[in-house]
């Protein structure tokens, strides 16, 4: 019997889960609907939409599961909207980078014993439909929060599900979830945005540190340029969290401060050596909130067509590139052309391709 599967929002992360089951499941069909009718248009004509509709209606009574993949900011009027609609049986979840909210807003309705939500813990920094990708959900951990009278059967159906897009499923309670991803993502996203900011008041009039920002500042603060309202709703709807592990930090700063201020070398040794420890003990792969970039440096003359004879090489060989660029600033860098890979392995195929012409490769960590 064939799978259907419906998406209200289909933006990177809705539109990255609905490749992934296309991908990877036979036979699912996929219902749809967006305010952005150009987003439900290009999914209907690619064939990952079956079906596409302008409201939530009648056409989502149909589903097995229900994906909640608008803002989060919009799902209270489409809660109101599914409960009429959804049939019995059906599992309705979400995407939401916030837990509690929701699972508060379902608490008490009828909504509560099908509802597991879910966060899966992949993104970009960009975003919409057209950005979206099945590789996103990828070796990726997706997070599930199910409502404690939710049926454990449906609980261990929709994990094997997750399991199948290709991610790695995760049962958590809501509370831990939202105190978890406050200090791995949350909080980080808080401080890249306010470190970006320190640096652009700072910085003198001719813009010298900006011109100079080395890989150190770019690596820490690359998330500064992710979506501001969405940074702004989850530090909105996960506050207390966000708030207490702030407070935590600004103490370890105060505390670093004072280890500055009075020279205290072996406690400075130690901030970084332990820092780098633990660091190093985190998985490497592309998972959680600290990815694995799949990438190459590659040492090229500075001389016209350089970048191009590469580029073509990796295209002549069906190597598709992420992103490619010229790193000025070679502080912790070894080679002057930084090139990024959708897939692991082709970073080995490109690796082996431009050492055979002569390149010399910095395979980075």
């Amino acid at each position: 019997m064939a799978l259907t599967c419906g998406f209200i929002g289909l933006g990177l992360i809705g539109g990255s889960i609905a490749k992934a089951f296309k991908e990877n499941i036979p036979d699912v069909r996929i219902v749809a609907y967006d305010i952005n009718r150009a987003a439900l248009h290009a999914a209907f004509s690619e064939g990952v939409a079956d079906q596409i509709t302008d409201q939530i209606d009648t056409s989502f009574s149909s589903c097995d599961y229900i994906f909640l993949c608008a803002p989060v900011q919009k799902n209270d009027a489409n809660l109101e909207a599914v409960t009429r609609v959804i049939s019995t049986g059906c599992i309705l979840t979400d995407v939401g980078s916030v837990k509690t909210d929701i699972h508060n807003h379902i608490a008490g309705t009828p909504l509560e014993s099908r509802f597991i939500g879910g966060h899966p813990m992949a993104g970009s920094e960009r975003t919409g439909y057209v950005n979206s990708r099945a590789l996103l959900l990828q070796n990726a951990y997706y997070i599930l929060t199910p409502t404690d009278s939710v049926p454990a059967g449906q609980v261990t159906r929709f994990r094997d599900l997750v399991q199948k897009l290709g991610a790695i499923p995760l049962i958590l309670s809501f509370a831990q979830h939202d105190y978890v991803t406050a200090a791995v993502s949350h909080l980080p996203h808080v401080i890249a945005a306010s470190l970006v900011n320190l640096v652009r008041d700072s910085d003198s009039e001719d813009g010298i540190m900006k011109m100079i920002a080395a890989g150190g500042f770019k690596d820490i603060t690359r998330i500064a340029s992710s979506s501001a309202a969405m940074w702004q709703q989850i530090c909105l709807t996960n506050t207390d969290n966000i708030l207490t592990l702030l407070d935590s930090y600004i103490a370890s700063l105060n505390a670093i401060r004072s280890q500055l201020a009075h020279k205290k070398g072996k406690e400075l040794y130690d901030l970084f050596d332990n820092a780098r420890i633990y660091r190093d003990s985190f998985i490497n792969a592309s998972s959680g909130p600290i990815k694995k970039a799949y990438s190459l440096n590659v040492d090229i003359a500075d001389e016209p067509g350089a970048l191009a004879a590469i580029a073509t090489i990796l295209a002549l060989s069906q190597i598709s590139i992420k992103n490619i660029g010229i790193t000025h600033n070679r502080e912790m860098e070894d080679g002057v052309l930084r090139i990024e890979f959708y897939e692991e392995a082709d970073v080995q195929k490109a690796r082996n391709i431009l050492v055979a012409r002569g390149y010399t490769i910095y395979e980075k960590e």
